[in-house]
């Protein structure tokens, strides 16, 4: 069995971890400045925020079409036709849904789409797993459970230091989005499991109160020296990542994966100043391939 995924993901783990089966990505497609970019191929984390500064236009991000999904299961088809499609939350993007009518447009394949309702880090750990766990034979029910498991057991959560690329994108509601903008508030913000959408977990009047307050909305699912996997990401800000892991690292057990950009097809909503954690319960990866 193939898996496909999509860049709502970020996979950045210790290659201990990584899986040992190809994972095909599906790229959205970002526009800026009247020129198009598959995120991560045409354009690389940094290289989309450098951009982002040295102009005053506003990113437009685009889901892959069904016809983008259906063309990648048919060529996969050939060597395999049982495919496992994993895709970011359906509740924040049309990624899901493109897949799910991919599949269906594609008689040669036998496609099973997963909607994980959340993105980033946590999808990466999902797509990850599922591969391993397919490489090591388990079969397809035991891999869709394991890919729920370890989603209902990851929060994801972040802030930033500017909203104008949340506001442009529609990410926030624009009248309160601006009102926090004249206000300096920093928003903390996660994603729920119900819907898979975003959720305001709290506010912060500074940068570094911000980061503190994620810190506590990790309290408020992990008591002090829990054993935790737990990964830093941002998307230009090196001196807010290294800030939040200084925060972390004395509170909880830490399994620490790799510091990395997100993906430009998130990072295009946020701006270059997002700082966020993913983190889960470090036991439910034990016994894992």
């Amino acid at each position: 069995m193939q898996i496909v995924t999509d860049t709502g993901m970020d996979m950045y783990l210790p290659p201990e971890l990584m899986p040992e089966i190809p994972i095909r990505i599906v790229p959205h497609t970002i526009t800026l400045d009247g020129k198009s970019y598959r995120s991560g191929v045409d354009v690389q984390p940094d290289e989309l925020q450098k951009m982002l500064m040295a102009t005053s236009g506003f990113p437009i991000t685009s889901t892959p079409s069904a016809g983008d999904f259906a063309e990648m299961y048919r060529k996969l088809a050939v060597a395999d036709r049982k495919i496992l499609s994993i895709q970011m939350s359906s509740g924040l993007s049309g990624t899901y849904n493109a897949a799910r009518l991919g599949a269906e447009m594609t008689s040669e394949a036998n496609v099973t789409v997963v909607d994980t309702k959340t993105l980033c880090a946590a999808l990466g750990w999902q797509v990850a797993a599922a591969g391993r766990a397919l490489k090591a034979g388990w079969s397809l029910e035991k891999v869709v459970t394991l890919i729920h498991r370890i989603g209902d057991a990851t929060e994801s959560i972040y802030t930033l230091d500017e909203l104008k690329y949340l506001i442009h994108g529609g990410r926030i509601s624009h009248m309160k989005g601006l009102l926090a903008s004249l206000l300096k508030i920093r928003p903390l913000i996660g994603v729920e499991k119900v819907g898979g959408t975003y959720s305001q977990l709290g506010m912060a009047r500074t940068f570094e109160k911000a980061l503190h307050g994620l810190v506590d909305n990790m309290l408020k699912h992990h008591k002090a020296g829990s054993a935790l996997r737990v990964q830093v990401l941002h998307s230009y800000n090196q001196p807010g990542v290294e800030a939040l892991r200084d925060l972390i690292s004395p509170i909880f057990k830490c399994t620490w994966m790799p510091i990395h950009y997100m993906s430009p097809a998130l990072a295009a909503h946020t701006g270059p100043s997002m700082v966020g954690v993913a983190f889960a319960a470090a036991d439910i990866f034990e016994g894992l391939p």
